[in-house]
């Protein structure tokens, strides 16, 4: 048996030891996200243990990762051959893994041009509450039939079971990329986004926040072949800018975007503590927020700041659009472990959770209260 078969099987013996005792336990990576959810509660059990890229295909574009691998090693592996996650995922602080990429299922400024996490998904392995190692899919689309449980995996937060191993599609790089500059208001740009959506441009992320002296900017980020993004950006205007102006943290760079290094995620103050992120149609017009507004996702991701006291506002808002709005983070110190992070399941996705949670873990030992708290 090999060191890793070794830690598979005491894991397994471990889960099964805590479904026989009612024993919670919180399943962790690197950490890089403890922030986002309702609670944290159990014995932690590291999945840093698996670590490693089990097999890469370039010319087939797929890769399977252990959960505990490193993102950033993944990542330097698919730069190394011309390939990526178009998804960008997230890594917020140092440490962030494969597993935690898609317990958390979030995704960076490309999401809304490219797909998210799930839609990469092409199979998992895990440990389910009885103490069973189960595989799902596979490593080509084609294998996925049926109820398609590698997807469902994607932000369930660690609820559902224990991802050992996962297998990606990734895409090659871009040829071309290109970042232009607008100045102008929320309205307009939401305006200038919606026209673009519908014309034949290499869309691929955007970005409008205020400015700190005048109205407000929108980055828009273009990626393909070389020719549509020059043709793009002669069409487009807009100011382009150099790769050097997207260097800096105290400017503005979509890497910063991504892991929230921007200015305006650092800059708070007691009345901007909490971070709220509101999921509404694209086509949303400019919402009565009580705090300064980030739009991404070519308007579908709006990220706002806001003090506490202010929930029951932002969701009532979000859902006049037709959206959601998450608590995504709060202060340290802000007494918040009873305040809804997610807004609550209508019926009947309620019971479709529910029934799931109990096939998955009928003992109810995954991470308890960290996506609901009945889950």
């Amino acid at each position: 048996m090999t060191g890793m078969d070794a830690a598979l099987q005491s894991l397994i013996t471990r889960i099964a030891d805590a479904a026989a005792t009612a024993t919670p336990l919180r399943f962790r990576g690197g950490g890089s996200k403890d922030f986002y959810g309702q609670a944290l509660r159990g014995e932690i059990v590291d999945t840093t243990v698996f670590s490693g890229i089990t097999s890469y295909e370039p010319s087939e574009l797929v890769v399977s990762a252990r959960a505990g691998t490193p993102l950033s090693e993944l990542e330097a592996v698919l730069a190394a051959k011309g390939q990526c996650l178009p998804f960008e995922p997230p890594h917020f602080a140092e440490g962030a893994t494969v597993g935690g990429m898609v317990a958390a299922g979030l995704s960076g400024p490309a999401r809304a041009s490219v797909g998210a996490v799930r839609d990469y998904m092409l199979g998992v392995t895990l440990i389910n509450g009885r103490a069973e190692l189960l595989s799902f899919g596979g490593t080509v689309m084609k294998n996925v039939a049926g109820y398609d449980v590698s997807r469902l995996m994607a932000g369930s937060l660690g609820t559902l079971g224990l991802i050992t191993e996962v297998h990606l599609k990734v895409l090659p790089v871009p040829p071309a990329e290109a970042t232009l500059r607008f100045a102008c208001g929320q309205a307009e740009a939401l305006r200038l986004l919606h026209a673009w959506g519908g014309q034949p441009l290499p869309l691929n992320a955007s970005c409008w926040m205020e400015a700190p002296a005048g109205e407000g900017v929108l980055f828009l980020r273009l990626r393909g072949a070389v020719a549509a993004v020059e043709a793009a950006c002669t069409r487009l205007g807009g100011e382009l800018l150099a790769p050097a102006a997207l260097a800096g943290e105290d400017g503005f760079a979509w890497q910063a975007l991504r892991n929230h290094r921007l200015p305006w995620f650092r800059s708070t103050t007691p009345a901007e503590s909490q971070l709220w992120r509101l999921s509404v149609p694209q086509t949303a017009p400019v919402l009565d927020l009580p705090g300064p507004t980030l739009v991404e996702w070519h308007g579908g991701q709006r990220w706002l700041k806001a003090a506490p006291g202010d929930e029951a506002r932002i969701r009532a808002t979000a859902r006049q659009v037709g959206g959601s709005a998450t608590l995504f983070r709060a202060d340290a110190t802000e007494a918040v472990a009873d305040e809804a992070r997610f807004d609550a399941l209508l019926s009947p996705l309620d019971g479709i959770h529910l029934r799931l949670k109990q096939q998955f873990d009928p003992a109810g030992i995954f991470n308890p209260g960290r996506l609901y708290p009945q889950f």
